[in-house]
């Protein structure tokens, strides 16, 4: 009996609590309160900083990763808050970092924490390129997948009390299976390893929507779409048919990916024709 209790009122709660992604209109469970994930991303960020080499704010990539970062914020601004969907930007508290590390990677967390490894820019090669990963990875913040993710968790392990998300976060009291949810959403491997995008588990689809939202908004922030399939491609040779590195773990394949962006060339054209 305890049992159908707690499936009809993971039920309730999920019909109740679909919101849409921007842009693609798909519906999305969102169960976790803003402030929990933005508190949470906050404090593992800084632990992130505090224990890895940052690059001097005065470096040349740092300045490039920083320039990068602004126009794409701004123009993720304006698009949210001309379409209906400023409640997605409350709290976020933008920053924008370069690690010195080889690994060929980068990640936004919720709330606009993004940090970018060095080991990436050869493959960026330029602003455009750059523009493109960042468009990509603070797409999913927008998104909020890994909300989506954590939310479908505590469907998944029953964790609904009473008309709320017993969820603890950013707590001094979180349980054990919210704190292995969390570790699953976020790919959280230690207490100071909170690695957003470096081997998370997302989903093709999830993947597929970040291109397309990062497309648009890279084309906003006024840089050509058409320099997307150029890094893509780059990436996809440099990798010799396989993924060179944890940046493209649980992508789309190479072929499928620069095919669906092929297609959504002609809409992001027209973005980028309004911001030049």
């Amino acid at each position: 009996m305890k049992k159908v209790i707690i499936v009809m009122l993971s039920l309730a709660f999920a019909v109740t609590a679909c919101e849409k992604v921007p842009l693609t209109g798909r519906k999305q469970l969102i169960l976790v309160p803003n402030n929990d994930m933005l508190s949470m991303s906050f404090t593992q960020y800084k632990a992130f900083l505090d224990t890895s080499k940052v690059v001097s704010t005065s470096n040349g990539d740092a300045e490039m990763v920083n320039r990068v970062g602004e126009r794409i914020r701004r123009a993720v601004e304006s698009y949210m808050n001309s379409n209906g969907y400023s409640k997605r930007l409350e709290g976020f508290k933008w920053e924008y970092h370069l690690v010195q590390s080889s690994q060929v990677n980068a990640w936004c967390m919720p709330g606009g924490k993004i940090v970018v490894y060095s080991g990436i820019l050869p493959y960026t090669q330029n602003e455009a390129g750059l523009a493109t990963v960042l468009g990509h990875e603070v797409s999913h913040a927008i998104a909020e997948h890994g909300n989506e993710r954590m939310s479908e968790g505590l469907v998944a392990n029953g964790l609904l009390q009473a008309g709320q998300v017993a969820t603890g976060i950013g707590t001094a009291n979180k349980s054990p299976q919210m704190q292995a949810i969390f570790q699953q959403a976020f790919g959280v491997v230690g207490p100071l390893a909170y690695q957003y995008g470096v081997g998370l588990p997302h989903s093709r689809k999830q993947e597929s929507e970040a291109d397309h939202l990062g497309l648009i908004f890279m084309s906003m922030a006024g840089y050509d779409p058409k320099e997307a399939i150029t890094f893509w491609t780059r990436m996809a040779k440099a990798g010799g048919g396989k993924a060179p590195a944890e940046f493209l773990s649980d992508h789309p394949s190479d072929a499928r990916r620069i095919a669906d962006l092929q297609k959504l060339l002609p809409d992001a054209q027209k973005y980028y024709a309004s911001a030049r």
